[in-house]
């Protein structure tokens, strides 16, 4: 049997727990720039004049949001790996380590700020 089994397995449940959230907020952003693409197909669409050329309110910023949703996952996913290895470590060390959660927090307050952001795009959108 391995030794300190269970704070093994739970590393790894945190692990696969990161992995599992990155591909969200991955797919997330997909979803936020094939949105900002509707949007404009639709207004192209919808225009009243073939051809017209129709502003959609924030247009880039979908597109770039979606972006750094994309790369946020991809950092996500980095970082947990990163985690998962200095924790197995640690666990395996007799000596006590502080954890670091600064870039747990700085990931957490880009999201939040991400996050608002895209509602206001969003609503603004829905509104025009």
């Amino acid at each position: 049997m391995i030794d300190h089994y269970s704070d093994h397995a739970a590393n790894e449940r945190t692990f696969l727990a990161w992995v599992r959230t990155a591909i969200a907020v991955m797919a997330f952003g997909f979803l936020v720039a094939k949105f900002n693409l509707f949007l404009k197909i639709a207004a192209q669409s919808l225009a009243r004049i073939p051809g017209q050329n129709v502003v959609v309110p924030g247009g880039g910023f979908g597109d770039v949001a979606g972006l750094i949703l994309i790369i946020a996952g991809t950092v996500m996913v980095a970082m947990a790996a990163v985690r998962f290895i200095r924790t197995a470590q640690a666990i395996d060390s007799p000596e006590r380590r502080p954890g670091g959660a600064r870039m747990d927090l700085a990931l957490s307050a880009l999201m939040v700020i991400l996050g608002i952001a895209l509602t206001v795009y969003v609503s603004q959108a829905l509104i025009a």
